[in-house]
Formats: C-alpha cells, sequence, structure tokens
C-alpha cells in the first residue's frame, strides 16, 4: 500500500497519519464542480508561476475541506502549515506563522471564522500586500515597521461562513461552498475506503452504510470502522449486510441516520412543542444540547432531508418528521 504523505512545515516535514485522505483531486471523490474549477486555477498559476490565490472553503462539518487542502497543497507541490482560528490567540502569533513561510506555501486556517478581530486586522495586509506591519517600541517612541513576506496562498475552512466579516471574506479570490454528497458518492468513498483498510466486503453492505451517514464522508469512514469491529468479533472480518444492519442498530443510527441526538431533538420539538415554531434557544433548553451543535452539526442533516424548517419564529418540524415517528401532526399550517 502507498503510504498516503503529504508535504507539510511545522518546523519540518510531517506524515499525515489518517490514511483515508485522498492524494490528488481526481482521486477527491464528489464535489465536481469544485474539483473542475481548481484543476483551471492551478493550472493558470502554474503557468505564470504564480501562488494560488487565496481560498475560502465553506459548508457543514465533516465533508472535506481540511481533506481539500492537503490535496491543493500536493496537487501544487507546495508545503502546507496547518492551524486554526482558536489557536491564534494574538497577533504576534500569526506573525510568527506567516514570516516562517516560503513563497508558494500553503497556509490553511480551519475555524477561520473564530479569528479575533486583531489577528484579522494582520491577516488584511498579509493576503493583499504580502507583508505584515509591526510595531517596534511603546509610547511616542513606537515605530511601525513593514515586513515583507513571501507570496504564500492562505486556505480558510469555516462551517459558519456568515460569522466572517466583509472584509476578510472579500479578500478571498476563490470562495467555494462543499455540499453534502450523494448516497451514490458516499458508496464510492466508502469502497475506497474498505480496499485501503483491507475489508473484506459486499457491495451492498457499503450501500446500507452510505444511507446512514448522513451525506458526510467523515461519518460514513466512522461507520465503516464501527462495523468493521463487529465483523471482526462476529463474522471474522467480512462485511456483509446483516452485519452492517446489527452493528448500525447497536451503535443507534437508524435507516435515516440519526442518532440518538438527533432523535432526542427532534422528539422534543414533535412532542414538547408540537411540531413548533420553536426557538433556538428554547430547544437547546429543553434538549439539553448546546446551541452550536444544533446550528452546525443536527439541523443542517436535518434540513437537508426535510425535516425541519428554520422560520423567522423558530425552528418548524414537517409532516415529513411527523409521518417518520407516527405521530400525528397537530399543526394548522407547516
Amino acid at each position: 500500500m502507498e503510504d498516503q504523505e503529504f508535504l507539510t512545515k511545522n518546523g519540518e516535514e510531517e506524515v499525515v497519519e489518517n490514511i483515508l485522505r485522498p492524494r490528488k483531486l481526481d482521486d477527491y471523490i464528489g464535489q465536481e464542480k469544485i474539483k473542475d474549477g481548481l484543476k483551471v486555477f492551478i493550472k493558470a498559476a502554474q503557468k505564470r508561476k504564480e501562488p494560488l490565490e487565496h481560498i475560502l472553503v465553506y459548508g457543514p462539518p465533516g465533508l472535506g475541506k481540511t481533506t481539500l487542502a492537503y490535496v491543493i497543497a500536493h496537487e501544487t507541490n507546495s508545503h502546507i502549515t496547518i492551524t486554526s482560528g482558536p489557536a491564534i490567540e494574538r497577533s504576534g502569533d500569526l506573525v510568527s506563522i506567516l514570516t516562517n513561510l516560503e513563497d508558494k506555501d500553503i497556509l490553511f486556517i480551519d475555524e477561520i471564522h473564530r479569528l479575533n478581530r486583531a489577528v484579522e486586522e494582520v491577516l488584511y495586509p498579509a493576503m493583499e500586500d504580502y507583508a505584515v506591519d509591526v510595531v517596534i517600541g511603546k509610547g511616542p517612541s513606537a515605530k511601525t515597521l513593514r515586513v515583507d513576506l513571501p507570496k504564500f496562498t492562505l486556505i480558510g475552512a469555516t462551517t459558519r461562513v456568515s460569522m466572517l466579516s466583509s472584509p476578510l471574506r472579500d479578500r478571498f479570490g476563490l470562495v467555494q461552498s462543499l455540499d453534502f454528497y450523494e448516497d451514490s458518492e458516499i458508496g464510492k468513498i466508502l469502497e475506497r475506503s474498505a480496499k485501503i483498510l483491507d475489508i473484506e466486503f459486499e457491495k451492498k453492505c457499503l450501500s446500507c452504510i452510505a444511507t446512514r451517514s448522513r451525506k458526510t464522508p467523515r461519518v460514513a469512514n466512522r461507520l465503516l470502522k464501527r462495523v468493521r469491529d463487529f465483523a471482526t468479533v462476529y463474522n471474522k472480518g467480512r462485511i456483509d449486510e446483516k452485519i452492517s444492519i446489527i452493528a448500525l442498530s447497536k451503535l443507534g443510527v437508524d435507516e435515516m441516520g440519526f442518532d440518538d441526538v438527533d432523535r432526542r431533538y427532534l422528539l422534543t420539538l414533535l412532542k414538547k412543542f408540537s411540531g413548533g415554531p420553536a426557538g433556538i434557544e428554547t430547544l437547546s433548553a429543553a434538549t439539553s444540547i448546546d446551541r452550536d451543535t444544533i446550528e452546525e452539526v443536527i439541523e443542517p442533516y436535518l434540513m437537508q432531508t426535510g425535516f425541519i424548517k428554520r422560520t423567522t419564529r423558530g425552528r418548524v418540524a414537517t409532516s415529513k418528521a411527523f409521518e417518520f415517528f407516527h405521530l400525528k401532526n397537530q399543526q394548522k399550517l407547516i
């Protein structure tokens, strides 16, 4: 099996441990429009012998934002430095990272919407002019020194693009939205992962896992590993449809891909609030699920599958949700 290595630079090169990440755009399954666009932009930048423009990628968790950054680094033969918004607490931290980059390096900032405003201000000249302003000294004798930076590419990833300030968002030359995957695409991802992990499987069982994976590759691969555990113990390592259904049932994942937390949220909305409308803070208190988890993890998939709607008055369950739980719809208008 070929080692899945990427050029990284946090002081030295390191091997990315997750062997399931694809290395090339051609191996990256799904998101066809984004891949087609990136191929053009990468080739154009290489012909002009320039770094890629800064790229912003957004979408729900688990859709492959970090993986895409690694793929871009491999396709451009670039070193990649990885950090996250919460990890950069002071502007000096960011300046240190930027000054250690080299020409055509890639800086990947995950959860970039969580950068504090002072750090964000440092990014503006860095992205536009490849320079940062450093203040030397204090008080009346303080001086501002402009430090030139290498021509790098910033790749920002976020689950909440609306929380990015307009000045920061507008400085990205390319803004891409990752969409949920089709079940057929998830099936191809699972087949590739199963081969890499050397799992004996039936194709039919992968479809069973795919339909319960919330249209998300990260969830699909996680479920595949857990089903493999059950197969190892009960079926001599072979994954078939029967062992898949047993394993997923034990994990509390139903035919729609809902887990215990999803069902708690939906049943609270359906039973305690008669299907809504109910405000996010009210639902958070009633379910003991924090607001961020509801907004970033639970609701995107429920809206994608048509089980809830967000309205100006609050969250509203659809008739599909009532039917799924075999409950009588008491709402006058859904």
